[in-house]
């Protein structure tokens, strides 16, 4: 269950509680005269399932809810009411396949942010993951592949796409391009002050390293994880199951790639480097391709039934 918090100003407070009620799936419609101070106006507060939510909060900025007044949403941890239940009962589809693309937009357009701690964390991750490339390490790839933060880019960039913004589209391909360049620059002198410390070498770099090798060697298994990483990545967004990003981050080898290409570049290692580039070039159209089609076929999905419900409510 979501609930949400309006302010409206008087003139449109009627229309707003039609539309509540008219839409199947609310519950707990509360109305509270004169109550907002800035901006002035009526509170309107209501239940709604998830499954109902896009379509009201559609209907209330229809009614320009967000430009005069304002409209808050938040998730229901615990709801013990039988109306509440009913509601959930009542709504077409499932809460956990439906989603929110007001709220999905938002989340995209803070996660795509080109900020100061967005470049320290994916400069950061790519350092990390350039120790555990130079020593063979496995876990410190993992690690490096949770801190990295590219997938909030990358889901706004497959937002955009899908919701036709080009504003949000070049922002996180912005963010992309230049956190990366960023990253892999830092690196490349972060390489040459640990080969100063004699920490890093240029035999270490050469080495077998049967754990890390596949980082510069691209083929179609790393395409296939990549897609499969962006469908289940952009699944977890949408369906408010922030715990599988988790899973989606350690999945893909992007940070890795962009740390081996600069740590290879920073001893002339370029066959490794272009080997690495294609790696994370060929990572990230995957994840993009598929966390784009992913919410393409949600959308279908979502529409089709919108469409059997509206068919059930005229008959």
């Amino acid at each position: 269950m979501l609930h949400l918090r309006l302010i409206t100003d008087p003139e449109r407070t009627d229309a707003v509680v039609d539309l509540i009620e008219e839409t199947v799936g609310t519950a707990h419609l509360a109305v509270l005269p004169g109550a907002a101070r800035n901006p002035a106006g009526d509170v309107v507060m209501c239940d709604v399932a998830r499954e109902a939510g896009d379509e009201l909060i559609g209907g209330l900025r229809a009614l320009g809810i967000d430009e005069a007044g304002s409209i808050a949403v938040e998730a229901i941890d615990l709801s013990l009411s039988r109306r509440a239940d009913q509601a959930e009962d009542d709504a077409p589809g499932e809460g956990a396949d439906a989603v929110l693309w007001e709220q999905l937009a938002d989340a995209t357009h803070e996660e795509s942010t080109l900020s100061v701690t967005y470049v320290a964390f994916i400069t950061l991750a790519t350092m990390i993951a350039a120790c555990g490339v130079v020593l063979d390490n496995a876990i410190l790839i993992v690690g490096a592949m949770a801190v990295g933060p590219e997938f909030g880019p990358l889901a706004g960039f497959c937002t955009a796409l899908v919701q036709r913004a080009p504003r949000l589209a070049l922002r996180s391909l912005g963010a992309l391009i230049v956190g990366f360049a960023a990253a892999m620059v830092v690196t490349v002198g972060f390489s040459y002050f640990m080969d100063a410390m004699d920490l890093f070498s240029d035999s270490a770099l050469k080495s077998e390293r049967p754990n890390t090798n596949f980082i510069y060697r691209p083929d179609w298994f790393s395409f296939v994880v990549a897609v499969l990483a962006g469908a289940a990545g952009m699944l977890s967004l949408t369906s408010a199951k922030s715990g599988a990003l988790v899973g989606v981050a350690i999945s893909v080898t992007t940070v890795p790639a962009a740390a081996n290409a600069a740590v290879a570049f920073s001893y002339d290692e370029y066959r490794q480097a272009w080997g690495s580039t294609e790696q994370l070039l060929l990572n990230l159209l995957g994840i993009v391709l598929a966390g784009t089609l992913t919410l393409l076929a949600q959308k279908l999905l979502w529409a089709r039934q919108r469409e059997r419900t509206a068919r059930s409510r005229r008959r």
